[in-house]
C-alpha cells in the first residue's frame, strides 16, 4: 500500500491511484470523482482515492498492464478492452445483444454480470462493478441507414474481435485507435467513421469532423471498475466494505446519470453543430438486428454456450 508521508503508524492513510482515459465531464469522469468523495467519507479519510483522468497517467492501451503491476490500483476500462483478458467479455460487444436499457441492467446486475467479473480473478484482477455510459451511435462522412451502407467505410474501433467482425462482415475496414487520437485521425481522413456514445462524441467534439450521425443504439459502451487483486486482498475487511459501499452507490447513481447526460448532450450537439442526425425507425432497427446478429454464432464457442443462453433469455424478454 502507498502511505501518506504526513501520517505515521496505524493511522497511515491508504492511497488508491485511479487512472482513466476520458474527460472529467463525461459519465465515467463524474462517477470517478463521486466515488473518490464517498470513499473518503465512508472510511473517515483512512483512504484517499487520487483520480487521474484523460490518460494523464496511462493510455487505454497501457492501463490494464499498469494495474496488474500495481502501478495504479484502480482503473475503469471500456468493456471491449477486457476481451483481451477473458473471451467471455466478448458477450458485451455483440451488436444488439441488449435491446434496451432494462435488458442491460438486468444482465449486468444479475448472474451474467457476476460471472463476467469473476472471470477476471485469474488475471490477478478483482472486478468491483459495471459503470454504464449508455448505447453507441455511428458517425460517418456519408449517410448510414442500412447495414449495406457500411460497405467501403473505414471505422475507428476499440480493440475487439467482435467489433472488427461487426463492421468487416458488411464490407467496412477497421482500425484500432486510441480514444484520444480519434478526433485527429478523423480530421485527417485516416478513418471516415466511428462508433461511440453521445457523451464521448460530444466531449471529444467528434461532431466537428463528421457529417452524419445515425442513432442506432446498436452496441453497449460501459466500463468495468477493476482493482489490483493482491492490493485489494491486503486491505482490512472494514475498508473493503466501505469501498464496495461507495462503489455500489456510485454505480446506481450512474445508471440514471449516464442516460440523462446522453440525452442532454444530444441536444447540445444539435444546437452547436451542423451534423445531420438520422434516427433508425423501428422497422429499420429490426432490419439491423436481424442482419447484424449473424456474428453471434461465430463468437458463441469463445464466450461459452451457457453464458450465451442465459443472455439470450434476457434478450428475448425485451425484444418488441
Amino acid at each position: 500500500m502507498v502511505e501518506d508521508d504526513e501520517q505515521q503508524g496505524i493511522n497511515d492513510q491508504i492511497i488508491i491511484k485511479f487512472s482513466h482515459v476520458v474527460a472529467e465531464n463525461t459519465p465515467k469522469g463524474l462517477a470517478a470523482q463521486r466515488f473518490a468523495r464517498l470513499v473518503e467519507e465512508y472510511t473517515e479519510h483512512r483512504v484517499k482515492v487520487e483520480v487521474y483522468p484523460n490518460q494523464s497517467l496511462y493510455s487505454d492501451g497501457e492501463e490494464i498492464k499498469a494495474l496488474q503491476r500495481n502501478e495504479v490500483q484502480l482503473i475503469a476500462p471500456a468493456t471491449s478492452k477486457i476481451t483481451e483478458l477473458s473471451h467471455k467479455w466478448q458477450l458485451l460487444d455483440l451488436p444488439f445483444i441488449f435491446p434496451n436499457a432494462a435488458a442491460l441492467k438486468e444482465a449486468l446486475t444479475g448472474e451474467v454480470g457476476v460471472e463476467l467479473l469473476k472471470a477476471l480473478e485469474e488475471q490477478q484482477i478483482k472486478g468491483l462493478s459495471f459503470w454504464s455510459n449508455n448505447f453507441k451511435q455511428i458517425t460517418s462522412n456519408s449517410p448510414i441507414r442500412h447495414p449495406s451502407d457500411l460497405s467501403g467505410k473505414s471505422f475507428r474501433i476499440m480493440s475487439s474481435k467482435v467489433l472488427e467482425e461487426q463492421f468487416e462482415h458488411f464490407g467496412a475496414t477497421t482500425s484500432i485507435t486510441g480514444f484520444n487520437d480519434t478526433f485527429k485521425n478523423l480530421e485527417k481522413n485516416r478513418q471516415d467513421s466511428q462508433e461511440n456514445t453521445i457523451t464521448n462524441i460530444n466531449s471529444k467534439k467528434l461532431y466537428q469532423v463528421q457529417k452524419y450521425m445515425t442513432i442506432s443504439d446498436h452496441g453497449y459502451l460501459g466500463y468495468a471498475v477493476m482493482v489490483n487483486k493482491p492490493f485489494w486482498d491486503d486491505l482490512p475487511g472494514d475498508i473493503q466494505t466501505d469501498i464496495q459501499k461507495a462503489m455500489d452507490e456510485t454505480s446506481n447513481w450512474l445508471w440514471l446519470k449516464s442516460e440523462e447526460m446522453n440525452k442532454q448532450q444530444m441536444q447540445e450537439i444539435k444546437a452547436k453543430s451542423n451534423i445531420k442526425i438520422y434516427t433508425l425507425s423501428e422497422s429499420e432497427k429490426r432490419e439491423w438486428m436481424e442482419e447484424m446478429t449473424v456474428v453471434y454464432e461465430q463468437f458463441e464457442p469463445s464466450i461459452g454456450k451457457d453464458l450465451m443462453d442465459r443472455m439470450q433469455k434476457i434478450r428475448q424478454k425485451y425484444i418488441r
